[in-house]
């Protein structure tokens, strides 16, 4: 092993942690791992990692070398980057995580001409509403909705999220607004997140801040469409994100009960690993997304939900 890979396999046993997890990462042994670093701390004449039974862990010269050999390894390959860009076209695998209800509407919609438009990619999209780590799964693309927690990663506001109160006609009759203060005389289909068993709360808006309130929870379901689903059957009120409710608004199986609210900090967003220069065919694609989500009258900013009127 020449002493370049000796480098990078020293890197991946600093990032994993142990002679084991680097081994699995890099397909080896975690003998051959072992013996690897120990003719790189035999060529430098420094211990670079503490050893006992239970715990690997760099000494002072280990971490001065990560430190610089990692600056090193970052820089030639951000080179070898830079020469292949200037003849690369969007091409290879691209791994897309997506959210189910808006995937299948937002989403899938799109492919199609992407596809046409960039043959050469090879695109792989998951669906899945739970949290995916992307760094670990080799993800390159992530549509998220909510809030966004804090991570090393690049996100891209593609909308606001914009809730809406809706019921069937059948089950409203000739009533079409109702306050707050009347939710809790009412059926209610609720959204439960599927990694926490959360509930999600009715949101409305308060004096400062949204009023999280539990009308009800006659039924309680972990799939967005099921929400409109249930709600369109007459089974009672629901709020669904307007990206759920398009369609249905649009068929006039539901309608709106209250003005459309936003609660502060949601959105959909559109994640990527933070890179100083992006491989084409993720910058393509994001492109791609954004003009077509412009497409359906939403941007950063704003939806198509926020002046949709209550009869």
């Amino acid at each position: 092993m020449d002493k370049l890979n000796l480098i990078r396999l020293f890197l991946t046993v600093v990032d994993r942690g142990s002679f084991a997890a680097a081994a699995a990462v890099q397909g080896l042994s975690p003998s051959t791992v072992s013996k690897a670093i120990a003719r790189l701390e035999e060529d430098l004449r420094l211990l670079l990692f503490h050893r006992t039974t239970r715990q690997l862990t760099l000494t002072v010269a280990g971490q001065n070398y990560a430190k610089t050999v990692r600056q090193l390894v970052s820089e030639l390959d951000q080179c070898e980057k830079d020469l292949g860009r200037q003849n690369d076209s969007p091409s290879g695998r691209l791994r897309v995580n997506v959210p189910v209800s808006y995937g299948r509407r937002y989403v899938v919609p799109m492919l199609s001409g992407f596809r046409e438009r960039y043959p050469d990619i090879e695109l792989d999209v998951r669906f899945d509403d739970s949290y995916v780590d992307m760094i670990e799964q080799g993800i390159d693309v992530s549509i998220r909705s909510g809030t966004l927690a804090e991570s090393g990663l690049i996100a891209r506001q593609l909308s606001p999220v914009d809730f809406l109160i809706c019921g069937s006609p059948a089950y409203l009759g000739a009533t079409r607004t109702i306050a707050a203060t009347d939710f809790g005389r009412h059926p209610w289909v609720r959204f439960r997140f599927q990694q926490t068993g959360r509930v999600l709360p009715v949101m409305v808006p308060g004096d400062e801040e949204s009023l999280m309130l539990d009308p009800g929870r006659q039924f309680v379901v972990d799939d967005g469409e099921a929400l409109a689903e249930l709600c369109a059957a007459g089974a009672g009120l629901t709020q669904v994100p307007h990206f759920i409710a398009r369609d249905w608004l649009a068929g006039g199986q539901i309608v709106p009960v209250a003005p459309a609210y936003r609660p502060p900090g949601f959105g959909v967003w559109v994640v990527y690993p933070e890179r100083e220069y992006l491989p084409q065919k993720i910058r393509v694609f994001i492109e791609w997304l954004e003009k077509y989500v412009g497409g359906q009258g939403e941007s950063a900013y704003h939806t198509w939900a926020e002046n949709l009127g209550v009869s």
